[in-house]
Order: C-alpha cells, then structure tokens, then sequence
C-alpha cells in the first residue's frame, strides 16, 4: 500500500514511533526515520533499511535543518509526527506542575509538532498527495486527571490536525490524528499499575495494548486511500474511549 512513498517518522528510535516505522517499511514505503536519540533512531534505520536523522523537537532551528536536507533528498508523501515528551510528565495534580515542566511539555508535544508540519509542508504539497499523521493521546478525550500538562498538549495537537486540514486540503494534503490509550512502551513504564488495569478493564476488547496494535492505523493513514479522513481524530485505544 505504500510502495514507492516515502515517508518521515519522527520519534522513531523507540515504541510507538519505533513499531509505526516498522509497519510503514512492511507495506513497501521509502523511510526516514528522525528522533533525538541519534544512536537509537540509527539503530532502528539500519534494522529496516531506512534514513536515519537526529532532531531536537524542542530546537527550531534542528527542525528546520532536518527539513532542509529532506527537500534535497527528493518528494516527501508522509510525515507521521509521533515524538513527543511523554515519560515522568505525570503523576501531580494541577496546582503542583511547576513551570519549566508545562512550557517544556508544549514547546516540544505542540510547537515541535506544528514547526515539522511547516517544515515538511512544501514537500508534501509538491508530491500531490501528501500525509500528515499526528500522534496524539486519548487522555485529551476523556480528561486523565493528575496529567494536565501532557494531557492539554495533546488536546492542542488534536486542535491543530482539524485546522490543518483546512489549510493543506485545497493542496490534496490529508492531515488526521490518533489517540492511542496507554501502550505496553519504555515511555509508560512509570505509569502506576491501577491506571493501566483501569484501561484494560475499561476497553471494549479488554486486555493491554501494544504499539503494534495502533502502527497499522497510523501506516494507512498515510497511504492515498485515506485522504477522505482528512481532519478526523480517531481513538486507536481497544474501545476505551468513544467519539461522535
């Protein structure tokens, strides 16, 4: 489904963004694969045959210089923003975040995801049928308490998917979002036990999610036969949460 499109996964040395490159590489797609983590993302690239980059989401000059080596490697189709600061963020209620953390938090989940859309834009337009899938969280749906920080970034990410779909729709460019729950990843381990068991008895299937059970979704998100789902949130949590 993928053959011959060549695709940008940001957050890649590692779960969610990590089983994403690796679902995209399994249907055919041309890879790039970006993290901070330089030695993880080249770890992951070499294992499937990809382009490995290092970027800072937080930085945007790093940003800006990922998409200009992209525009000299040739047409983008998809861009799969997954990076995102997602580990120790949680675990404190509301009045007790401390700043430095909630700025940090937005500067890299919301201004870091929307600077690598405009980075990444004209190449998507140029190939006539460009992707922009953003990986948000359900915790936005249903409002995760004692997670505000992470939780209102991610509320933001899903916002800015409907407006960018307005803006990059006249251009053939199809922008969606995805809302996993909590995944079995490095990046959940500090979650305590009780809020997974409460997921996994909550969810409409039952049972822990993998990042593998969400890849898919995000793999067909960026191939041609999506672009009618421009602008959607989809919730990719085993049911847990519901959207109308």
């Amino acid at each position: 489904m993928l053959e011959g499109r060549r695709i940008l996964v940001t957050g890649a040395a590692r779960g969610l963004g990590r089983a994403i490159a690796e679902a995209c590489a399994a249907q055919g797609a041309q890879l790039v694969l970006a993290d901070i983590d330089s030695a993880g993302v080249q770890a992951t690239a070499e294992a499937l045959g990809a382009r490995a980059e290092t970027v800072d989401l937080g930085d945007p000059d790093s940003i800006e210089a990922l998409g200009e080596a992209l525009g000299e490697a040739g047409a983008l189709h998809g861009l799969i923003n997954c990076a995102a600061l997602a580990t120790n963020v949680g675990g404190m209620g509301f009045e007790d975040i401390e700043l430095e953390l909630w700025d940090r938090v937005q500067r890299i989940n919301v201004r870091g995801t929307w600077l690598m859309t405009r980075a990444c834009a004209p190449l998507l337009r140029a190939s006539g049928s460009g992707r922009v899938v953003n990986v948000a969280s359900d915790t936005a749906l249903w409002g995760a308490p004692k997670l505000l920080s992470y939780t209102a970034s991610k509320g933001a990410v899903m916002a800015m998917t409907r407006s960018l779909a307005r803006e990059l729709g006249p251009d053939r460019v199809g922008v969606t979002c995805i809302a996993p729950g909590i995944l079995t990843t490095e990046s959940t381990e500090y979650v305590p036990e009780a809020r997974h068991r409460l997921y996994q008895d909550g969810s409409a299937v039952g049972g822990p999610q993998s990042a593998e059970d969400v890849a898919g979704t995000a793999a067909f998100l960026v191939s041609e036969a999506a672009l009618t789902l421009t602008g959607q949130v989809l919730p990719v949590n085993n049911g847990y949460v519901f959207v109308t």
